[in-house]
């Protein structure tokens, strides 16, 4: 039956490339990044696991104007600033256990000769034309302006502040010189518009085949939804070059052009890959040709969804190279239910994280916990994070073996007894399909919790027998021998489970228990009777809440950032979208507990949905009308668009607080704020009351 298996395997074996969005070669990696490094490491090693053949590479994103500019700032050449910050992002990537298999640089030989080949064959096909535009002029430098060193009003939404390529709040994309009251992002100058040349992908040509491939399967289904408002809206052709001063590569056959970074950045992939093929042998034309049955998986944040979703597949698509197989976009991060901030010390990079917190699996966890494969932003609650470490990890999974190992190396030579029937280990064995499905469809979150309900099994199972009184009472040697036994196969089943979030953990446990590396197939190979464990060594320690405390106040700066500052972190923090820091805004800091008389100022009121509607360039409200028995209904704001669609809302009851202050938003006035109920399994879920409530009654 193994060799069977075995064979099944080896035929059913998967060819896998994976990449991660490239970092920019202009800042620290921060804890925002490391969602996505660490969701496609975990998915990667679980791959690995099964005995896929996985390649999982990336890169520094090194190009454009920002680099250019610290460097002159720092009196380096732009050689010297990426070779530096490469050695910085390595070296946090890897303390952070995130092992990609190449971690390359866009600014490689063969990434400027992908570039040129695929913008080569771009023209052949006839997707390439050259206009003559106007661009915005800095006079003060002397120098054309990229799109992300202009800023100015959205002239969609009007938001303040947004770059010249596209609007954080709303996601419109445009041209700079649409931006309204535009400025300088470097000298701070009102700029000029001035003639000049440009290369642009047809990109309006390719709608068709990009509605039938964004529709096919290869996107999530918000994802996909997301493009057809970008479709509705008409794709507008890609300026896909920029003029000198530019760091980056110069397009073939046109002097002083260089290729915008998005154009070769994500060619960045194939560069990678292709030098890896260069040292390990491998075939890179089986992975990227058209017509290739491996498969291709694209792990990136929602804020880049238009570049991977649009411009990369019509790209590849009319240069003769095969499409990914699936774009996986994730949401942002917030702390402490905020987006990341300097003054209140939660703007963490992932080298401060290391020097106070130490661990870092421990965020690998915290991470995987919260993530369920879709574009929902997560939250790094510091309060939550060491209570759900120090419970789950230490106090249940780490728990079991350190209450069991100790009789088994003391009482009976360090050897195992094979387990015999037992309830727990055939749910944890069966258990198996699902926390693979789970991880196979990115949902950690739920993998996690089944597995944290097998470990309180264990823990019961282990109370329950009290072997610590067992070893206490003479002729109870053989019943010790089977609980302890049994406990530490329960363990390394969690093990198994655990290790593509907790990799080093995984390894001193296969240390200890004296096993080779733990793959999906062990799952049905227990421990065999006589097999000798090693000593048991102390495996985790409990999260101190001063680790956190140093953490944050190690981070903590009182700096405004200037305009200069901002453009070049244009990969340093993801934004969260202006609706959403709205609705923050309208909530109030509860203390865990409130008086009866703080409760009683509360006016919350049944509330009947007499319309539901979507809200114009915000991504997460639907605008509410409720009719809460007064003279006139109210207008609410609610950020639940994720959960429903208007039309099921219209004629349903509801809660709200009806004494809360009217809120001006930049989409009009809330007049109160529904209530929700939402978790890392989902929501918000809107609450409703039972038959017969009725609109206006008063909730006591």
């Amino acid at each position: 039956m193994t060799a069977f298996f075995c064979i099944f395997n080896l035929l059913m074996t998967r060819k896998i490339l994976v990449t991660s969005a490239l970092p920019y070669a202009n800042g620290s990696i921060h804890l925002g990044h490391l969602v996505e490094y660490i969701q496609t490491d975990i998915w990667v090693r679980f791959q690995k696991m099964q005995g896929n053949e996985v390649h999982y590479v990336c890169a520094d994103d090194t190009h454009g104007t920002p680099i250019m500019l610290r460097a002159e700032k720092e009196g380096i050449t732009p050689e010297a600033l990426i070779a530096r910050v490469h050695g910085e992002h390595s070296a946090d990537f890897r303390d952070f256990l995130v092992e990609f298999d190449n971690y390359y640089s866009t600014n490689s030989e063969e990434n400027r000769e992908l570039a040129s080949t695929i913008y080569k064959a771009l023209k052949a096909n006839g997707k390439i034309a050259t206009r003559t535009i106007e661009q915005y002029y800095d006079p003060v430098k002397n120098m054309f302006l990229p799109d992300r060193f202009i800023k100015g009003e959205c002239p969609k939404c009007h938001a303040k502040d947004q770059y010249g390529d596209s609007c954080e709040v709303c996601g419109a994309t445009y041209s700079p010189t649409e931006l309204i009251n535009p400025f300088s992002a470097v000298s701070g100058a009102t700029p000029v518009r001035k003639e000049t040349e440009h290369y642009f992908f047809k990109l309006s040509e390719c709608a068709d085949f990009l509605q039938a491939w964004t529709r096919d399967g290869h996107l999530q289904a918000e994802a996909a939804n997301k493009m057809g408002e970008w479709f509705a809206s008409g794709l507008s052709d890609w300026d896909m070059s920029r003029d000198a001063p530019y760091f980056g590569f110069e397009i073939p056959d046109a002097p002083g052009k260089y290729f915008y970074v998005w154009l070769d950045a994500p060619i960045g992939y194939m560069a990678s890959f292709k030098n890896l093929c260069a040292k390990n042998g491998l075939d890179f034309d089986e992975y990227w040709k058209k017509g290739s049955t491996t498969e291709l998986y694209h792990f990136i944040g929602k804020d880049i969804l238009y570049f991977h979703a649009l411009f990369w597949p019509a790209t590849l698509e009319n240069s003769g190279y095969r499409t990914p197989t699936n774009i996986y976009a994730h949401g942002f991060l917030t702390v402490n239910g905020e987006k990341m901030s300097k003054s209140r010390g939660t703007f963490i990079t992932a080298r401060s994280y290391l020097e106070q917190v130490k661990n870092p699996e421990y965020l690998r966890y915290y991470y995987a916990a919260k993530l369920n494969g879709t574009m929902e932003d997560i939250d790094l609650n510091l309060e939550d994070f060491v209570a759900r470490v120090n419970s789950d990890l230490i106090g249940k999974y780490v728990n079991i073996a350190s209450r069991t190992a100790g009789f088994i190396t003391k009482r009976f030579d360090g050897k195992i007894r094979a387990a015999g029937a037992n309830s727990v280990i055939d749910d944890m064995r069966n258990a198996a399909p699902m926390i693979s499905e789970c991880y196979e469809n990115r949902d950690y979150g739920r993998a996690l919790r089944e597995i944290m309900s097998l470990a309180d099994k264990a823990n019961g199972y282990v109370a329950g027998a009290a072997p610590w009184d067992m070893a206490k009472k003479e002729g109870q040697e053989v019943n010790l021998h089977v609980v302890c036994s049994e406990a530490l196969e329960m363990f390394r089943l969690l093990t198994l489970y655990l290790k593509p979030v907790l990799p080093h953990l995984a390894a001193s446990v296969e240390a200890f228990l004296n096993t080779p590396p733990l793959h999906w197939a062990h799952t049905a190979q227990p421990l065999v009777d006589g097999h000798a464990i090693n000593v048991y060594q102390h495996l985790a320690t409990r999260i101190d809440p001063k680790q956190i405390e140093a953490m944050v106040e190690a981070n903590k700066e009182s700096l405004q950032p200037t305009p200069q500052a901002h453009s070049e972190q244009r990969h340093a923090a993801h934004q969260q979208n202006e609706a959403k820091a709205d609705v923050a805004a309208a909530e109030k800091d509860w203390e865990p507990f409130i008086s009866i008389d703080d409760f009683a100022r509360v006016d919350l009121r049944i509330a009947r949905i007499a319309n539901a509607e979507h809200v114009e360039g915000a991504e997460k409200l639907l605008k509410l009308t409720l009719d809460i028995g007064e003279d006139k209904p109210r207008q609410v704001f609610a950020g639940i668009k994720s959960a429903y669609d208007p039309a099921t809302l219209v004629g349903r009851l509801t809660v709200m607080v009806a004494n809360l202050a009217p809120r001006k938003m930049k989409f009009g006035l809330s007049e109160g704020m529904v209530l929700a109920a939402s978790d890392e399994r989902g929501g918000p879920y809107i609450l409703s009351p039972d038959v017969g409530a009725q609109p206006g009654m008063r909730v006591k």
